[in-house]
């Protein structure tokens, strides 16, 4: 069975990768982040509450 250390492209520790917490961000992004959350659990929440 191959070793799949063994290749080129395999490396432990990326380098070139950003995590999201690593990446900043503007307060319209935040914004717009929350207003879907918003929308989201009104609608998660107040559909079936409208159906009921």
């Amino acid at each position: 069975m191959a070793d799949h250390h063994e290749h080129e492209h395999y490396r432990e520790f990326d380098d070139e990768r950003i995590t999201s917490p690593m990446q900043s961000f503007a307060t319209g992004q935040v914004l717009t982040g929350a207003l879907i959350a918003l929308v989201g659990i009104a609608v998660a929440f107040g559909v079936p509450l409208l159906l009921a």
